[in-house]
C-alpha cells in the first residue's frame, strides 16, 4: 500500500521558494523547433499500429527489404492503402523506396531508430 507524502517529504523534492525558482533547472538544451518537427514527424508516422507492424515485417524480410506485393496480406489491406502507410514512414526518414518494374521495395533506413533515440538523448540546438 502506497503512503501519502508529507509536506515535508514534499519539500526535499520541491524547489527552494527563497531562490525564487518554481521549477528544476534545465540539465541540456531542449529540442529546437526543426529538430522537434523531425521528432513529431517520425512519432506521427509511428502513432499508428499498421505501420509499427508494417515497419517491423519490412525489417524481418530477408535482406531487410520486403516488396509492397509482400506487405498486403499480413495487415490485411489493399495495396492503395499499405502504399499509403508506407510512403509515410519514406517521408519521416524511417523507409526507402526502390521501384523495380511495377513493384516498390522498401528497406529500414540504417540508424533511423538509433538516430531517433539520438535526438531524445542528446543536446540538440
Amino acid at each position: 500500500m502506497a503512503t501519502a507524502l508529507t509536506l515535508t517529504d514534499m519539500s526535499r523534492t520541491s524547489p527552494d521558494p527563497a531562490s525564487g525558482a518554481c521549477c528544476a533547472p534545465l540539465v541540456r538544451e531542449a529540442a529546437d523547433p526543426q529538430t522537434a518537427a523531425e521528432l513529431a514527424r517520425v512519432f506521427k508516422a509511428l502513432g499508428d499500429p499498421t505501420r509499427v507492424r508494417l515497419l517491423s515485417i519490412v525489417a524481418s524480410h530477408a535482406g531487410g527489404e520486403a516488396c509492397v506485393c509482400d506487405l498486403t496480406e499480413p495487415v490485411g489491406l489493399s495495396q492503395p492503402t499499405v502504399s499509403h502507410h508506407l510512403k509515410l514512414m519514406v517521408d519521416a526518414g524511417l523507409l526507402t523506396r526502390e521501384q523495380r518494374g511495377k513493384w516498390a521495395y522498401y528497406s529500414v533506413v540504417p540508424g533511423a531508430l538509433n538516430r531517433l533515440g539520438v535526438l531524445l538523448t542528446e543536446a540538440t540546438g
